[in-house]
């Protein structure tokens, strides 16, 4: 579902539709460009394990220079998109100087870097701890609760219990909305 909502593979039928754009009728530029409006956050925090955490995060600044045009010092909104996870003291630690959970929150500054409308969460917590699953959670109720979707595809039930919300279940090639009770 992730890879088709970002036009990375097409559905066997029907069109998908992201922020008012049919994905399936789209340029490769266009759907790059689509691209840099959505926040990814992957099962794994996905980052550059030779960068340090600032670096991992200017990145995705200096790639997208038309978004956010020439940046001669990306130092504030790299620091802001680490407050906001509450790992500003981490800016110059290597990935492998961080826990998973902080791992995670790093990746999910990243996503927040360019202020997006949506967030697309692939399994965030899957290599976590339950505790550390929790506090990921937490982040991501928080992003969504200051008016941000974030879309979080899981097979953890016991996450989903905990934090009730529209849920749909994919099975054997149908989509079906599930009615949660929060525990």
């Amino acid at each position: 579902m992730i890879k088709c909502l970002i036009g990375l593979e097409e559905p066997d039928s029907g069109t998908i539709t992201v922020m008012g754009k049919n994905i399936n009728q789209l340029e490769h530029w266009e759907l790059d460009e689509l691209r840099t409006e959505i926040g990814f956050l992957f099962q794994g925090s996905a980052l550059y394990d030779s960068m340090s955490v600032r670096e991992n995060l200017e990145f995705p600044l200096r790639r997208h220079t038309k978004k956010f045009g020439f940046l001669e010092d990306t130092t504030p909104l790299v620091m802001e998109a680490l407050e906001n996870v509450g790992l500003a003291n981490a800016i110059n630690l290597m990935p492998n100087e961080l826990s998973g959970g902080e791992q995670q929150r790093v990746a999910i500054a990243r996503a927040l870097l360019n202020d997006p409308e949506l967030i697309l969460a692939d399994e965030p917590s899957g290599n976590l701890d339950p505790q550390t699953s929790i506090e990921i959670m937490e982040v991501l109720r928080n992003i969504n609760a200051n008016g941000k979707t974030v879309i979080i595809a899981t097979h953890d039930y016991a996450l989903l219990l905990k934090y009730p919300s529209k849920t749909l279940k994919f099975e054997d090639g149908k989509v079906y909305e599930v009615v949660q009770k929060a525990v």
